[in-house]
């Protein structure tokens, strides 16, 4: 069996209520993304300390799937007259062929090799070198796989700095990746924190399965303290805005890392986090970087 497949260019003010009519007329399924992705203007919606929440992204990507019979140009055609969206978005329909989903889902994910010691590892997979410290996590809900650039950079810096017992803070954790991978190294303790309550949990879940005992909460759930290495794998504007809290939870003469920056900002998060830290040369991969200092 076929589908077909509307991808729709969305402004945010009509995205949700399209999406909601493209459902009333049909469609077996709709999601959002954010149609900047990847990009200087990539948005965070979900509320960081500083920022303003936004229910969606200003530019989104409308995905609707529905079944291979329907008249999916008039039901889209039919959804914005309703809503007086005019002239129609951008978009186009396509048809995707029946397939086995889970197969080439997991076809995508093969073990990653982050350093000649340290390999990401899916569950459906065996280690490639089973002496090699694996990291047992699988794509899901929470950001951080390390297929994404950014999280192999301070991956890499975890592995070549960690040389046993450092206290960890993981700011914006997502799936615990980083901070079961300091524990995983040789870290004393690992603390990992995260808006998104299915972040935290996916992360608790994560932790559990690698057999490490990291800890994670929302930022309400615990009171930070200091810290020997801080990391921040998130967005260049949470990072703005989380400055000066990244900065006190780091203890003088400790370590931070901060990524998720396109190389082209590495400039200014360095200048804004100049005042506390020492920076090494920023390290730059895929047109992201990782940025690492001392705190003076």
């Amino acid at each position: 069996m076929a589908w077909l497949n509307l991808s729709v260019r969305a402004e945010a003010n009509y995205a949700e209520a399209l999406s909601e009519a493209l459902l009333e007329r049909g469609a077996l399924s709709v999601d959002m993304l954010d149609a900047d992705a990847d990009t200087p203007d990539e948005q965070a919606i979900f509320g960081e300390p500083g920022e303003p929440t936004a229910a969606v992204w200003q530019h989104n990507l409308v995905n609707a799937l529905f079944e291979s019979d329907v008249a999916v140009a008039n039901i889209f055609q039919d959804s914005c007259r309703a809503l007086g969206i005019h002239p129609l978005p951008k978009h186009h329909i396509e048809t995707l062929e029946e397939s086995d989903w889970v197969r080439l889902t997991q076809a995508q994910f093969d073990p990653i090799g982050i350093s000649d010691r340290l390999w990401i590892v899916p569950t459906w997979h065996t280690p490639t070198d089973a002496s090699a410290i694996n990291i047992v996590l699988d794509p899901g809900l929470a950001f951080g796989t390390g297929s994404h650039p950014t999280t192999r950079l301070c991956l890499r810096w975890l592995d070549a700095y960690i040389k046993g017992g450092e206290s960890v803070l993981d700011y914006g954790c997502g799936s615990g990746i980083l901070a079961i991978a300091a524990m995983k190294l040789g870290a004393g303790s690992a603390i990992g924190v995260d808006v998104d309550a299915q972040a935290v949990q996916a992360s608790r879940d994560n932790a559990i399965a690698n057999q490490v005992e990291a800890e994670f909460y929302l930022p309400e759930g615990i009171a930070l303290r200091t810290y020997a290495v801080v990391v921040a794998n998130i967005l260049t504007n949470p990072l703005r805005a989380l400055a000066p809290l990244l900065a006190a939870a780091t203890q003088t003469g400790g370590c931070i890392v901060l990524s998720g920056i396109l190389a082209e900002q590495s400039d200014e998060i360095m200048h804004i986090y100049g005042q506390w830290f020492n920076f090494h040369p920023a390290v730059i991969e895929d047109g992201w970087c990782c940025l690492s200092g001392i705190k003076k």
